[in-house]
């Protein structure tokens, strides 16, 4: 049931007393068809009555059957304080590997989510191996992301490489990136390593292996790294936008 795989309310009484604005529980469910739900389902449901109990902005996760055309979605779920959705955001690039087999079990996602506005900040949200195209980070730091939260479930000795890969979407994005990563193990592999916070200008800010934690943002680091170099570089997204037309 998902009352017992995801237990967010005392993570968000945690979170609300340490002054956060938003609770964030990782992706935590394994690929089955059992598992899909409807759209606004059981686990829509719970991370709603969660965010609204503890009056915190709230990220969780679920697969997520379409509809239409009944294809399934690893699908991040963002809501506001009040528990009403700001964000549903389809993971679009699926793993295709031994203990990841992903594109065997969903499809991908085709398009990007704009950022919702938590608490006067620009969330924009992508989901693990998202990260490891950049070009997405970009453009939604472009449409006005300030914070980029990049849910995973990755084993702990490819740390190093993950690590490379959120700092530099920091830099290249010019917005705060926050990773969280499921502890434990799953069928093929026992999932591992820190979860990380890290400033638009490459710093960590947080690393750490606790199941949770808090980390505080700060708006002038924000500003400062986006008037000084690389931050003030254009984003020139009709030289970028004719380059992909030619591919």
């Amino acid at each position: 049931p998902p009352g017992r795989s995801l237990r967010p309310l005392p993570l968000a009484a945690w979170a609300r007393s340490r002054v956060s604005e938003t609770a964030w529980t990782p992706l935590t469910r394994q690929p089955s068809h059992a598992d899909a739900e409807p759209p606004r389902g059981p686990r829509h449901r719970t991370l709603a009555a969660a965010a609204r109990d503890a009056r915190l902005a709230l990220l969780g996760g679920a697969i997520v059957r379409d509809p239409d055309s009944g294809r399934r979605h690893n699908t991040a779920l963002l809501f506001g304080p009040a528990g009403e959705p700001l964000l549903d955001y389809r993971k679009v690039h699926l793993p295709d590997e031994e203990g990841y087999w992903e594109a065997h079990h969903y499809e991908p996602g085709d398009r990007l989510e704009p950022p919702a506005r938590v608490a006067g900040w620009g969330v924009g949200v992508q989901i693990c191996s998202d990260a490891n195209r950049p070009q997405a980070c970009s453009a939604l730091a472009a449409m006005g992301a300030d914070v980029i939260l990049i849910p995973r479930a990755t084993p702990a000795e490819t740390w190093p490489r993950w690590r490379l890969v959120l700092r530099a979407a920091a830099v290249t994005s010019c917005a705060y990136v926050i990773s969280v990563n499921r502890p434990g193990s799953r069928s093929g592999g026992v999932i591992g390593g820190p979860s990380v916070a890290i400033a638009p200008t490459g710093d960590v800010l947080l690393e750490t292996t606790e199941p949770v934690a808090a980390v505080t943002l700060d708006r002038a680091v924000l500003d400062t790294a986006r008037r000084e170099y690389p931050g003030y570089l254009d984003v020139r997204a009709d030289v970028y936008a004719d380059a992909w037309r030619r591919v």
